[in-house]
């Protein structure tokens, strides 16, 4: 059995996140951007474009990206099918996106396919507990009840295998877990890869 990541709270969670969106530099494609979290977390120099497929997040989306210095205009597209030409983004960011995709395959094909040669993607997930098989048990029980309630959200994936069959090389790979009573640890990645050269 893997050995328990470290247990960390929300506010080490949210310091966590912050630095690791942080690095993201140039061009930068964000998948399922909400209604823009991350951009106090950003880079100010990087030129930021970002997908989203909720209209009512969309727009919030919008009202932020026009403060933001280097923004293009929010799309509404999904993860899967990317309309920006290939080898056009110098990283892909993702904060707890990947769980509520269709085809996280298709995604990561997607990403690398918009990466330039040596891109970065960074990416923030909460995943399957790699540690309890009935944490593990639990989340599976859990995933259809959360796929229809919570926005398509699946307890019960880990990206990680798809991160690296898909071709992106691990630079820096983070597990932790994170405790809101009165519900078990919640398992968290955070992932730095880069795409192949």
């Amino acid at each position: 059995m893997p050995t328990k990541p470290p247990m960390i709270d929300d506010d080490a969670l949210d310091d966590l996140e912050r630095e690791l969106m942080g690095r993201a530099r140039g061009r930068v494609l964000e998948l399922g951007a909400g209604r823009g979290e991350n951009f106090g977390a950003f880079d100010p120099d990087i030129t930021w474009h970002g997908l989203e497929p909720d209209a009512e997040r969309r727009e919030e989306l919008a009202r932020r990206a026009h403060e933001w210095s280097h923004a293009a205009e929010p799309l509404d597209a999904v993860a899967e099918h990317v309309p920006l030409a290939a080898a056009s983004i110098d990283t892909v960011v993702a904060t707890y996106v990947l769980c509520t995709v269709d085809d996280v395959t298709a995604a990561l094909a997607e990403a690398r396919r918009v990466l330039v040669p040596g891109g970065r993607v960074l990416l923030v997930e909460h995943i399957l507990a790699p540690h309890s098989a009935t944490l593990r048990t639990l989340q599976r029980v859990a995933t259809p009840f959360t796929r229809r309630w919570c926005g398509g959200c699946h307890q019960d994936r880990d990206p990680l295998p798809a991160l690296r069959a898909a071709g992106f090389a691990d630079v820096d790979v983070q597990h932790r877990r994170v405790h809101d009573r009165p519900l078990p640890p919640e398992s968290i990645l955070l992932y730095e890869g880069v795409a192949p050269v």
